[in-house]
């Protein structure tokens, strides 16, 4: 295929605002292709097993501690049977960097979905804690590598125009299988075997998407990049019309002539040699980790425990109470797809932190003030007030805009591993907070526990607003410009997009 660029548009890169302000023809809405949601939502299931992990270890748990009596004597043992999950997710999110380089998104994405389901069955058949903790190893390990996989998979079949939206919708998978989870646990509130049909069920879905991932094709910047141009252009062809599909397979030869004058082997040691590549792992694994310290794991996994923290002992009125705050969550991702790519990805984090912020502290007085021992009930329902303004403020910003700002802020040879390596801090995060919240809420009391959340969170805004640039509506290439600007000074291009990226 001869490859030629449109008339007139050698002096913008495809999918830019200024590109797309002379072609306004080839802009494309989130709904105009359906090849694209098809691989979007395939994509995304990774993220609904992500997110139903996540919820339904927090509703199980509570019927753990009724069948094993040692769980129910020991917050390190639940808390361990919770965290196990993250080690193994920490290993997965490392090793699925190298995996997505080595061997493509579609590879990864499979062996995530087996791994997960192997898991999901040791989970259901344990007879005991400790063989429960290595089922949830192995459905960590699948979770981790499918945390890499699928944004990089769903950012890379994007036009940029709708990739910010389009790579949300994974983090719209994620609470949506929290939210599924909820619904499963109050399912089997009621049957034999209740954890272990909670825990069972989750392979479902990893079995449903190895069905449809054996269907679907590889990433087609990968396949560029591996210099199998004609499967690329193939599935390119069915992403964009004629017009627009030369430009960006020009823009893909831009790249992988770059890519060519530099290294192949990338080792995790050369991301902290290049300081552009530096100052963009910075950012991105900034923000993973702030989307963690500020809390959001600790409100999923033991959102029923606050509950009943709170002065709810059912088990019934937690989950339902926690199914309610699956629910916001969810509907606030649906929101945080519009406005991440309308609003911007920088304004939006820092109006969600904001936000949580003040439920935070919101939480952290509703707990105060039923420690003094006065009107219990009230303050309990402040408490699931501020856990619904939590979720309320958190999910349509933090949520997405971590996962969506590091599938988009790397060049391709580092994406990978760049992408593996933010997500095992965000993990490791996670694992840290799910590992340390009961014990610290025992020692210095739960109101204390949301006091040092909102200090985290104070210097979460303090880090967005001077390390992450904006990067609606820009091409890859125009991002890694960012940050050799950043790095270099703006002497690479006329048209400083490092000042655009600050406008935010």
């Amino acid at each position: 295929m001869t490859i030629q660029s449109s008339p007139g548009s050698s002096s913008y890169l495809p999918g830019s605002s200024g590109y797309l302000d002379m072609f306004p023809e080839r802009r494309m809405s989130y709904f105009s292709n359906s090849y694209v949601i098809g691989l979007t939502v395939a994509a995304g299931i990774g993220g609904l097993l992500f997110g139903y992990d996540t919820g339904v270890i927090s509703g199980a748990l509570l019927y753990i501690k009724d069948e094993f009596e040692v769980v129910n004597q020991s917050s390190f043992l639940q808390e361990t049977i919770v965290s196990m999950a993250l080690v193994g997710a920490i290993i997965g999110a490392a090793a699925g960097g190298w995996i997505n380089d080595a061997y493509g998104r579609k590879k990864a994405t499979l062996l995530a979905d087996v791994v997960f389901a192997a898991g999901s069955v040791v989970m259901a058949a344990a007879p005991d804690p400790y063989v429960l903790i290595l089922g949830r190893l192995f459905v960590g390990l699948g979770v981790g590598i499918a945390s890499v996989t699928a944004p990089v998979y769903i950012a890379e079949a994007s036009p940029s125009e709708v990739r910010g939206g389009l790579v949300s919708t994974n983090v719209l998978m994620i609470t949506g299988g929290q939210f599924l989870s909820y619904l499963v646990n109050l399912a089997f509130t009621e049957v034999p075997g209740t954890w272990r049909w909670m825990l069972g069920v989750s392979g479902v879905p990893a079995v449903v998407q190895f069905c449809i991932m054996l269907c679907l094709p590889e990433s087609p910047r990968w396949l560029f990049m591996k210099n199998n141009k004609d499967k690329a252009i193939a599935i390119l062809s069915k992403i964009y019309d004629i017009a627009r599909l030369e430009d960006e397979i020009e823009n893909l030869s831009v790249a992988e002539e770059e890519e060519r004058q530099k290294r192949n082997d990338v080792k995790i040691s050369d991301v902290f040699k290049s300081k552009e590549i530096r100052l963009a792992f910075l950012a991105g694994a900034g923000l993973q980790a702030f989307q963690q310290f500020t809390g959001i794991n600790t409100v999923m996994y033991y959102s029923p425990t606050i509950v009943q923290m709170a002065g709810f002992r059912s088990n019934q009125l937690a989950l339902l109470l926690s199914l309610i705050v699956a629910a916001m969550n969810a509907a606030g991702t649906v929101l945080g797809i519009y406005l991440i790519d309308h609003f911007g990805r920088k304004k939006l984090a820092l109006s969600s932190l904001a936000g949580v912020i003040a439920s935070l502290v919101v939480l952290a007085g509703a707990f105060f003030g039923k420690s003094s021992g006065s009107s219990n009930e009230l303050f309990g329902w402040i408490a699931v007030l501020g856990l619904a303004l939590y979720i309320a403020f958190f999910s349509p910003g933090m949520g997405p805009v971590p996962w969506t700002v590091n599938s988009e802020i790397y060049p391709e040879q580092y994406r990978g591993i760049c992408g593996g390596m933010s997500a095992t801090v965000n993990w490791v995060s996670n694992l840290i907070v799910a590992e340390t919240f009961l014990s610290v809420a025992e020692a210095v009391g739960t109101g204390w526990t949301f006091v040092i959340l909102a200090c985290i969170a104070v210097l979460a805004v303090v880090f967005v607003t001077l390390y992450v640039p904006e990067t609606v509506g820009l091409t890859f290439v125009e991002v890694e410009q960012i940050w050799k600007e950043r790095a270099w000074g703006s002497g690479y291009n006329t048209e400083s997009l490092l000042e655009r990226g600050n406008d935010n």
